[in-house]
């Protein structure tokens, strides 16, 4: 396999998107392609084995990120050997394109996911609920979805409100309901916060034996970056797709993971919101005694004078 650039080597933030679809065709020329799926979608693969992680996410969310400008799952493919399938979209389309299906539909025919030993489909928000739904095509694959939707159909989510853009789109044809299609996979890890009320019900319609629901609390249902933006930053994200692909994750092996919150600034804050919006000023102390004995925490040691002073 080609040494895939790193991303000094390879610049891609802040490019226009000819000009980034441009680098990533050279990135994958001589040992994948770059094939356009229809107006809005993109298939990018790089070839190396005997694992494959099937990636989903707009071009808007790679750049967003901030990072390298580059899919997600490059790092792992240069650190790991993996080989890369990047479906790539213009804006949020839930992948729900005939384009996209056609092509899916004939990598199942022709066998591909079938030359890996372990194929793994990740995604977050829209790129979630399309990692689930098309990993049918992959009969015992794994999947980790991010604050998946199980569905945008009205009939089926009449609350669910946050994306009217989608309203005209199909999702009663091929590929449509995630849930049903993530029953072929043999494991399934859905990420959810469940504080967030439609991301938690949309995580229930997933309920199945073969799939475990992960609970991240206070981290996700923000339209900024989402729960995918903290798991990376806490850097969970990586090791638990590696965790995934080896098929050595459980819920154990999650929450051993998620206790790097206890260090990470925007939980702890909103877990502080969190008690003083219920009016527990001596939890509230108890947090602030216990992050300013771990932490170089000035607004958290402030909190806690305030709140010793008031007792006094």
């Amino acid at each position: 396999m080609q040494d895939t650039p790193n991303a000094m080597e390879t610049p891609m933030l802040g490019l226009a998107k000819d000009d980034w679809l441009l680098r990533l065709d050279e990135i994958v020329d001589e040992d994948g392609y770059l094939l356009s799926l229809g107006d809005r979608h993109w298939a990018a693969f790089i070839e190396d084995k005997p694992t494959l992680l099937v990636t989903f996410e707009s071009l808007q969310a790679i750049q967003d990120r901030g990072d390298t400008g580059q899919p997600l799952g490059f790092e792992l493919v240069r650190e790991l050997g993996w080989s890369q399938l990047a479906f790539l979209s213009d804006g949020d389309t839930w992948f729900r394109d005939p384009a996209v299906f056609a092509f899916v539909d004939r990598l199942a025919d022709d066998g591909f996911f079938d030359e890996f030993d372990r194929v793994l489909f990740y995604g977050a928000g829209p790129g979630g609920y399309a990692a689930a739904a098309f990993s049918v095509a992959a009969p015992g694959a794994t999947v980790v979805a991010v604050e998946p939707q199980a569905t945008l159909d009205p009939q089926l989510v009449p609350w669910e409100d946050r994306f009217p853009q989608m309203r005209r789109v199909s999702f009663t044809s091929r590929y449509g309901y995630a849930p049903r299609m993530v029953e072929a996979a043999e494991r399934a890890f859905v990420l959810y916060d469940p504080h967030s009320e439609r991301d938690a019900v949309h995580a229930a319609l997933f309920a199945r034996d073969h799939v475990e629901l992960l609970k991240t609390p206070l981290l996700g249902g923000d339209p900024g970056g989402g729960l995918e933006t903290h798991l990376l930053d806490t850097q969970i994200l990586f090791r638990l797709l590696v965790k995934a692909a080896a098929g050595k994750m459980s819920p154990t092996a999650f929450h051993q993971m998620w206790r790097a919150r206890r260090n990470y600034g925007p939980y702890l804050r909103r877990l502080l919101q969190r008690t003083e919006d219920a009016n527990r000023p001596f939890l509230t102390a108890l947090l602030c005694s216990n992050v300013t004995r771990r932490m170089n925490a000035p607004m958290f040691r402030r909190k806690l004078k305030r709140l010793i002073g008031k007792a006094a």
